[in-house]
């Protein structure tokens, strides 16, 4: 080797002042590039910083959008409040939040000003608005000046209007407008990002062609350092994103349950009224039935035959009062059903009688049994009422002349041949009519609750619901047939029950066997008429009874009593409940009988009596008699000491 070849060279020479000048452009160079870096980081956050600023812009000019859209649905159903209870409170209210949506309508305005698209539909909504605001406040006006049939009937008209349907369709508009322009946003501040970061790369490249070592150290922090500004605000940008996204979907779902509960809310009303003419409809027959078998027998005291007869059509009218009571308790789920196996054939021939005298003259009812003796499971007067309700249903559809024909047989279904039915024996019990049928629009909602083609008064539109309800409960399922002017054919579908079929009981007042014991009673009972008679039916049967009509001085009237043998208590009674004095009272008569007598429980099921007999109200002297022979026969505490009682 030459010696020269391994010699440095020296700073003085030639060589080395060139290689001092390279060492200080690449010096330069690399410190260009770190600054043409710095301004392509600095580029890149200001792009970011506008994006943020106009993703903001963009989601506020949305949440006003959906804000404006609850304000407006928020203030009709007050007006909606305000039509159907007449309150003014409720007018002032529609009328401070239309005040308050045409306020956001001119916030909107002013946010979104610089956007000429958006000024029309704001504009067009500005319109829509004033010309919705003149419909609703005739409906108020009319409501102020209490023609609340006409306000009804407008504010029904208006809700089908097209300027609602125009404001939310401009709503809808301006929120995909915006975001339309929120995704365009977002796209060029991706691209500059992506242009920047392209720039980047590019210097980052130079750089490490002219700097090595520590320059190309620092150059590599300073990109490690760029790509973690980068990804932190990518992920600080979606947070926000996810944020606001996620408080806005908070709201609308907010806004949507709210609406929907306003809306139940109408619906039950309208429902309580439909339910409510129904009802009084019915219960005025009926009473009808009672008071002027009574009346006939108070004229006709001289002549017990013609007396007797008389209240004998009171108590069937008072009777089928009852029955409607529970039917009404039975579709609210508030008197228990009693399962038991029932042969339809015979049930159906059975009430040959009360369907007549219910249908009347003009329509001939046949009956037809091919079933072979096959068995369903249900409760027997649950069962009578769904028959019942059909025979009614075809009677109104033929308007009180034509045929009905009642046929019960057995099928074998395969699995959903008829709706979502499982595999397996079925009765089927078939009502067919021959009147007018039904169009298919009616047919599809003849199941739902209070649905009804009758005038107001005349049906509670829960007829056809029970027995959709029945036959879904026994685990069957119901299918329909009808067309206009050929008559109409509902079969229930039922599972065949394998076992022995129940003896139908002895009518309630029919009399029962009581062992003729005379006891001493408490009757507590806040209602001084049904007080007065259960006490005299009381005395009737040979019985002791004291009377009570406040359940906080039971206890008082127990300690001067001595001895007790029964406490005949109402269950629900302004100061204290019927269960709620008897707990009072177990710390000393517990060993009493209990007996409770109620024509409504609400929701209180068969624990919250502790076990005792419940008597269910209207009642007669052999059911009281057979239900007091229940308690006391039930078991229940020992009586104490004297001296634990001292």
């Amino acid at each position: 080797m030459s010696g020269n070849e391994g010699e440095a060279v020296a700073p003085g020479e030639p060589g080395g002042a060139w290689h001092t000048i390279m060492l200080v452009v690449m010096a330069v160079l690399g410190a260009m590039v770190v600054v043409a870096l710095i301004l392509t980081l600095n580029d890149a956050n200001k792009e970011r910083d506008r994006a943020l600023r106009l993703q903001t812009h963009s989601f506020e000019v949305m949440i006003l959008a959906r804000t404006l859209s609850g304000t407006i649905s928020g203030s009709e159903a007050s007006l909606g409040r305000y039509v159907i209870s007449g309150d003014k409170a409720l007018g002032r209210r529609f009328y401070d939040e239309w005040r308050v949506a045409g306020g956001q309508i001119a916030k909107l305005d002013r946010v979104t000003d610089d956007n000429p698209a958006q000024q029309t539909l704001i504009d067009n909504l500005r319109h829509v608005y004033g010309v919705r605001g003149r419909e609703l406040a005739l409906i108020a006006l009319t409501t102020n000046y209490h023609k609340n049939d006409q306000s009804l009937a407008r504010y029904y008209q208006a809700s089908k209007s097209v300027s609602l349907a125009q404001i939310n369709d401009l709503l809808d508009q301006i929120i995909a407008s915006e975001r339309s322009l929120l995704d365009a946003r977002t796209g060029e501040a991706m691209r500059s990002v992506v242009q920047s970061t392209r720039v980047a790369r590019v210097l980052g490249a130079f750089g490490i062609l002219i700097v090595f070592g520590a320059i190309l150290l620092g150059w590599m922090t300073v990109r490690a350092l760029g790509e973690r500004a980068f990804a932190n605000a990518e992920a600080e940008t979606e947070r926000l994103r996810a944020e606001d996204l996620q408080e806005a979907v908070a709201k609308a779902t907010a806004e949507l349950l709210e609406k929907e509960a306003r809306l139940r809310q109408v619906q039950k009303m309208e429902a309580v009224g439909q339910l409510t003419g129904g009802i009084a409809h019915d219960f005025n027959n009926m009473l009808a039935v009672v008071l002027g078998g009574l009346e006939l027998a108070r004229r006709n005291v001289a002549n017990p035959d013609q007396a007797k007869r008389h209240i004998d059509n009171a108590m069937e009218g008072a009777n089928r009062a009852a029955a409607l009571t529970r039917r009404l308790l039975a579709f609210s789920r508030e008197e228990a059903l009693k399962l038991e196996p029932i042969e339809p054939g015979p049930l159906v021939a059975g009430m040959s009688d009360l369907l007549d005298r219910t249908l009347g003259d003009a329509i001939t009812v046949t009956t037809g049994d091919t079933a072979d003796g096959w068995q369903i499971r249900a409760d027997r007067y649950q069962f009578e009422n769904v028959l019942l309700n059909l025979a009614v249903n075809a009677r109104d559809a033929m308007d009180g002349r034509g045929q009905l024909t009642i046929a019960t047989a057995g099928a074998m279904l395969a699995a959903e041949q008829i709706g979502t039915c499982l595999a397996g024996e079925y009765v089927t019990i078939a009502v067919t009519d021959t009147g007018c049928g039904m169009a298919p629009e009616v047919l599809e909602r003849v199941f739902e609750p209070f649905f009804t083609t009758k005038p107001v008064g005349q049906g509670t539109g829960l007829g056809l619901s029970q027995i959709f309800a029945f036959v879904r409960q026994a685990d069957g399922e119901i299918g329909i047939e009808s067309k206009p002017g050929e008559g109409t054919t509902v079969t229930l579908y039922l599972p065949r029950h394998n076992g022995v079929a129940v003896v139908e009981a002895q009518r309630e007042e029919q009399a029962v066997v009581v062992a003729a014991t005379s006891l001493d009673i408490l009757v507590v009972e806040d209602d001084p008429r049904v007080l007065t008679s259960t006490m005299a039916a009381l005395t009737e049967l040979g019985h002791r009874p004291l009377a009570c009509d406040d359940p906080l001085l039971a206890r008082a009237l127990l300690d001067r009593m001595g001895s007790i043998d029964l406490i005949v208590s109402d269950v629900l009674m302004p100061q204290q409940t019927g269960p709620e004095m008897i707990a009072a009272l177990a710390d000393g008569y517990a060993h009493v009988a209990v007996l409770y007598v109620t024509g409504y429980a609400g929701d209180a099921s068969g624990a919250a009596f502790g076990g005792h007999h419940v008597l269910r109200k209207p009642f007669t002297i052999a059911a009281l008699e057979r239900a007091i022979a229940t308690a006391i026969a039930a078991p229940r505490g020992t009586e104490p000491d004297s001296i634990a009682a001292e």
